[in-house]
């Protein structure tokens, strides 16, 4: 019936009508209204369909309205993702997101003007939201205050700009205090001029008492912490070995040399390798992966419960797996020395790191042997003993080959070191790692490439309905207005809408100290990758085809690629699209939940060192100017912040806005993006989720550097001989943007274990 519906409003001819015309257009009787009221209320609820003047129907884009999910930043500006593929990005205004929050399917109408004939086809579209068709949460956590007359809840999401009226607190288990973290239903809000209403559901406990951080994050983006019985017992009864039945039909690969590599605290390896010669200059890869697909069927419990997480989501302190441990880390798990069931990608490749051939059928294996990625990086830094390591070799060297040819076709280089926080038994930071992308790294991130390429094709080939990863080019506008802040810096930059001079820039700022700041700024003109049904492509891998297929244990996009591969039905019940774009939410979700899982408590590591008598210090690389101050990205931390100017104590600065640096009056120091300094913790805000970061003192002096030439890189040394223009700079925090703090560092929203295998966020 919504198929008719839908097929008939988006007719050339179909004029506005309402229910008893429709009723005739559509040739049903009349004791039939209510029923075509009913899909017509679903309709308009998802957006498909609008109500006009009159009680009148038509499609949404005839009133220049567009159904889409609302993404907003921290300084409160909101981006449509529209529904319908191929649309641009909207971008709404602050004062025009009504009532809608970060993550809420909306309906937006786009302004459009009367533009002449010099309008720019790049202008940023803006829209308005005029309606909010789903609300992502009804539930937020946050810290409960006393007004003089009420109690509130101040949220912990920043992205909420209101704070939110309650009543006192009942049948809420335990007493609620001032200053305790809380969980609110939130009511209707219909203006965004007043303050939202809620109701306190759970009272989670004081901040800094055991474990109510990390609660307050699982309670914040809605993550379980247990399994229905029903899905334990369903995995349960799987059993904990492969039987000999499970083997008929599959290839035995249990005699291969196959091995698995991953973090050292890893226990769901889900991707095996092996590596043969097969002639003079062929070889022979096996990528093995976890065959998930045996073990969960479509509609069935299990299937029901992962589709629903959509990911697995891994906190700083524990994992949110997206099956229960009896699968994931159990008999999905791809363990040395046991037979365990895989989907294998065989491949025959070239000498020279060219796919020659590949073919796709299941498989079983028996894992000879587990390497973390610290073993596996030693062994490559000496020479082999013994079979498996000369194995480990020859796949290093290969992959080199491949990494080399993927890069010569486009790929751009996009790593950054992570870092790791490792706590103690009582979850508090003890140390943070860096964790390089080193050759153990890319050795398996070549082989999983490969593997996800090809599935891609052959899903192409055969004309198969799938789910692809995509990652679709950046706006032209954003890669001009790069393109002119890296010019302001007096770097050569060709046209970066040709994917090899964005290669070249690339390569060109990692020789310079500047660099690392402006590749930050790149990162941030990237649109998100996603899941679509429309193999769009990848921009940042430089490939037509993609799809996510090596990590059906942690995705289920990999799971739904399983199934279209090897011939099962998706299942009825959701679309493939509703699928895409529900997957697409919760891996946001969990982004996000691991970003916040890492802040809470590297936010009670910082505040702790506040209180020292001798803070740390850190080095950090000046990545943004503004006339208030400069924003620094602290690798240690693995986190950015603001420099006030108000805490830099040896000279007054005044703000170069033709240049983006900061000046000395006195010292003529200079301040300019690229800048490396040592930095102390100033300030830590956990309700704004900001830290601010002062110029730590060296031999009495901050730590800046002055201006003369022979301080200054080569392509600045002329810069002296030019006159400028310059404007004070303010010592408040007016017009500071919190958002350019957050989004400097794209490392933050990136989780530790989905860049295991693939490298980067935008995979």
């Amino acid at each position: 019936m919504e198929d008719r519906i839908l097929s008939l409003i988006s007719r050339p001819d179909y004029v506005p009508a309402n229910v008893p015309e429709l009723l005739r257009l559509l040739g049903l009787k009349p004791n039939r209204q209510q029923e075509l009221q009913a899909h017509l209320r679903r309709l308009e609820g998802a957006g498909r369909i609008v109500r006009s003047k009159g009680n009148r129907y038509i499609p949404p884009d005839h009133a220049d309205l567009i159904p889409g999910r609302l993404m907003v930043n921290r300084a409160g500006k909101g981006f449509l993702q529209p529904d319908a593929p191929g649309l641009p990005e909207i971008m709404v205004p602050q004062e025009d997101t009504s009532t809608a929050l970060n993550g809420d399917r909306v309906l937006v109408r786009r302004n459009l003007r009367g533009r002449g004939l010099r309008a720019k086809p790049d202008d940023q579209a803006t829209g308005s939201v005029i309606r909010i068709l789903e609300r992502k949460r009804s539930q937020i956590v946050g810290t409960l205050q006393r007004g003089r007359q009420f109690l509130f809840v101040i949220p912990d999401d920043p992205r909420i700009p209101h704070d939110i009226y309650v009543p006192e607190p009942r049948d809420v288990g335990r007493p609620a205090r001032v200053g305790d973290k809380v969980v609110v239903e939130l009511k209707e809000w219909e203006s965004r001029h007043t303050n939202p209403e809620g109701e306190i559901i759970e009272v989670l406990g004081a901040p800094d008492e055991e474990g109510v951080d990390m609660l307050s994050v699982l309670r914040q983006y809605d993550l379980p912490l247990h399994f229905p019985k029903e899905v334990l017992a369903e995995a349960r009864a799987q059993g904990s070995d492969v039987s000999p039945d499970e083997l008929k039909g599959r290839v035995d690969c249990r005699s291969h040399q196959v091995i698995t590599i991953d973090p050292d605290d890893a226990k769901d390896f889900d991707d095996a390798i092996c590596l043969r010669r097969a002639g003079a200059n062929q070889w022979r890869l096996w990528v093995h992966i976890a065959d998930v697909l045996h073990y969960v069927k479509i509609g069935s419990e299990l299937d029901v419960e992962a589709r629903k997480r959509g990911n697995s989501t891994y906190l700083v302190d524990r994992v949110i797996p997206m099956l229960p441990e009896a699968l994931s880390n159990e008999l999905c798990s791809l363990k040395p020395n046991v037979d365990r069931l895989t989907k294998c990608v065989e491949f025959m490749i070239s000498n020279d790191g060219r796919v020659l051939s590949s073919k796709f059928y299941p498989a079983v294996i028996h894992s000879q042997q587990r390497f973390t990625y610290q073993e596996a990086f030693g062994i490559l830094q000496r020479k082999p003993v013994g079979a498996i390591e000369q194995m480990l070799h020859d796949t290093h060297v290969l992959a080199q080959r491949i990494r080399r040819l993927r890069f010569k076709n486009g790929s751009l280089e996009l790593d950054f070191p992570e870092t790791k926080i490792r706590l103690d038994e009582n979850g508090r930071v003890t140390h943070i790692e860096k964790v390089e992308n080193d050759v153990s790294h890319q050795l398996i991130e070549e082989c999983m490439l490969l593997a996800n390429e090809a599935v891609a094709g052959e899903l192409m080939r055969r004309k198969v309905p799938a789910i692809y990863r995509v990652h679709e080019e950046p706006a032209p506008r954003r890669l001009e207005e790069y393109r002119e802040e890296v010019l302001s810096q007096n770097i050569p930059c060709g046209n970066l809408a040709k994917p090899r001079e964005v290669q070249k820039l690339l390569a060109h700022l990692a020789t310079i100290a500047i660099g690392p700041a402006l590749k930050i700024g790149f990162l941030k003109s990237l649109m998100r990758a996603r899941y679509a049904v429309e193999p769009l492509g990848h921009y940042g891998l430089a490939k037509k085809r993609y799809a996510h297929f090596t990590s059906p244990i942690r995705r289920y996009a990999d799971l739904v690629v399983h199934r279209a591969l090897f011939g099962h039905s998706h299942g009825s019940k959701h679309s493939l699209k509703e699928t895409a774009d529900h997957i697409s939410d919760t891996e946001r979700n969990s982004a996000d939940a691991e970003r916040d899982s890492k802040d809470v408590k590297l936010y009670a590591f910082l505040r702790s060192q506040l209180q020292s008598a001798d803070p740390p210090k850190y080095s950090a690389l000046v990545t943004d100017v503004r006339n208030f101050g400069f924003f620094v990205d602290v690798t240690d931390l693995s986190m950015s912040g603001l420099v006030h100017l108000s805490s830099v104590e040896d000279d007054f600065y005044h703000f170069d806005d033709a240049r983006s640096q900061l000046i000395g009056r006195r010292h003529r120091r200079i301040i300019r993006l690229g800048d490396r300094v040592t930095v102390q913790i100033a300030k830590v805000d956990s309700f704004k989720k900001q830290v601010d970061f002062k110029l730590a003192k060296e031999d009495g002096k901050s730590a800046t550097r002055k201006a003369d030439n022979a301080q200054r890189r080569p392509q600045d040394r002329n810069r002296n001989q030019k006159p400028f223009r310059t404007r004070h700079g303010a010592n408040k925090q007016s017009g500071r943007d919190s958002n350019s703090r957050r989004r400097l560092n794209p490392k933050r929203s990136i989780s530790r274990r989905k860049r295991k295998k693939e490298g980067m966020h935008y995979q």
